[in-house]
């Protein structure tokens, strides 16, 4: 197999909003922390060429990623089908998805965007050499929590202990996958990846700084250390998994950062040193895409939504400094766009979603457009073909949150609230619909 790997900085300039946290929040940055970058790895065995990005930020718009694909398949000649464009959702990075409300999107950079990651996938094509693949799977524990199902945010003075675990370890990822590609004739790294599920939220809406949260300090740190790779971040099911530092104030959340990211870049670190050859027998790509179905919610109902939010925007005593108003207004907004193209005959009951396949050897990327709970990631997982497979968040776009059955029917912000917000109506079943459709390109990845 050869690979190649390359690398583009994509830090906006600063003054840029960033992205996350909440509705509103005027977060106009002051400052670089850290870098973003968008790094690409190309792959080609036998006539076949894959290219995958990862891109320091929040997520960036099907449009977008499209834009991407088709530029770098003009350049290269590789098949779109064949090229995915992942994020790793750092909340403190600019705003280049479909997420209104969360940060406003600067046109500059937002035009500058899609071209830079184009030269990330292109240098890394540019880049291919015969390599040999490596793979370790090990313990990476104290970086994240089930928001869902366990305590939010606890105590700093806990959390900062180097023995602390969450009350539930099992509902998060405690191990990491390393995947190192090392250079046939010269014996040296060329490249890397890592994939964990974990929210990067180490910061809050308070932090003003760029930077790509604990895994992109994490991989630019690891970088340093070894000149000339390249190390990409593939996100995994994060959809109910928050960093165990979350939502504390802007002195301890950048100081928890460095503790968070180097617990992370150890388990990376120690993936490297142990990482053992695979042999890669197959590189094959599927691209889908899939349709969801969404929950029957009547006009007369979204009209109802509606006139609630506007009761609480509106009301008397409404102060735009009271976050429940500023959500109030972004779901108003969102719900006036869905009534609007409902009564224009628009069909929203089916959302069509891009789920797209690598195999790598025993190594599968499945990467989704969903902030995916990890419920849904065991399932797959538990069924699936391939011996390694890595089921990947903020893929080819962002259209929310992916509920675990019991996310969905409690309801609540992921389930029916944010849906709502990024302008469609809430799934109806996305748990086995979701899981359907990753094995479906488990399966033709696999040759059935």
């Amino acid at each position: 197999m050869n690979a190649g790997f390359f690398e583009v900085d994509i830090t906006p300039r600063i003054g840029v909003e960033l992205s996350g946290f909440g509705p509103f929040l005027h977060r106009y940055s002051i400052g670089v922390r850290d870098v973003l970058k968008a790094r690409a790895a190309a792959f080609e065995q036998n006539g076949t060429t894959a290219i995958l990005v990862s891109c320091d930020l929040i997520g960036v718009s099907a449009e977008i990623a499209q834009e991407v694909k088709q530029r770098v398949a003009r350049k290269t000649g590789v098949p779109a089908t064949n090229i995915m464009v992942h994020c790793t959702h750092t909340h403190s990075g600019p705003n280049a998805s479909s997420l209104n409300g969360w940060g406003e999107g600067d046109a500059p950079y937002t035009a500058l965007l899609p071209g830079r990651v184009v030269k990330a996938c292109v240098g890394a094509f540019e880049r291919l050499q015969e390599v040999d693949m490596l793979h370790a799977l090990v313990p990476c524990e104290g970086v994240g929590l089930n928001r869902e199902y366990d305590v939010d945010a606890p105590p700093l003075k806990d959390v900062l202990r180097p023995d602390w675990r969450p009350a539930k370890p099992e509902l998060t990822d405690t191990q990491c996958h390393v995947m190192k590609f090392v250079n046939k004739k010269s014996r040296e790294m060329s490249g890397f990846m890592a994939y964990f599920g974990c929210h990067p939220v180490v910061c809050c809406q308070q932090t003003r700084y760029i930077h790509g949260d604990y895994c992109g300090v994490a991989m630019n740190n690891l970088e340093r250390e070894n000149p000339g790779s390249v190390g990409l971040f593939l996100q995994g099911a994060q959809g109910d998994v928050n960093s165990c530092v979350v939502h504390k104030p802007e002195r301890e959340s950048l100081l928890a950062l460095d503790v968070i990211a180097a617990r992370f870049a150890n388990s990376v670190r120690q993936g490297l040193q142990t990482a053992q050859p695979v042999a890669v027998d197959r590189l094959k790509c599927v691209d889908v895409m899939q349709n969801f179905t969404s929950k029957d919610l009547p006009l007369q109902r979204i009209k109802e939504l509606l006139a609630e939010k506007e009761a609480i925007a509106c009301a008397d005593d409404a102060s735009d400094e009271n976050g429940e108003m500023r959500m109030a207004v972004v779901t108003m907004l969102a719900l006036r766009s869905i009534i609007s193209r409902i009564e224009s005959g628009e069909n929203l009951q089916i959302q069509t979603g891009e789920i797209q396949g690598i195999r790598l050897g025993p190594v599968e990327l499945i990467g989704t457009p969903l902030e995916v709970m990890q419920a849904i990631k065991n399932e797959a997982v538990a069924a699936a073909k391939a011996p390694i497979m890595l089921l990947m968040a903020v893929t080819n776009g962002t259209m929310g949150y992916a509920p675990d059955k019991t996310a969905a029917a409690r309801g609540g912000y992921a389930a029916d609230v944010v849906p709502m917000i990024v302008g469609r109506l809430p799934f109806r079943d996305i748990h086995s619909e979701l899981v359907q459709a990753i094995l479906k390109v488990d399966r033709a990845l696999a040759g059935e």
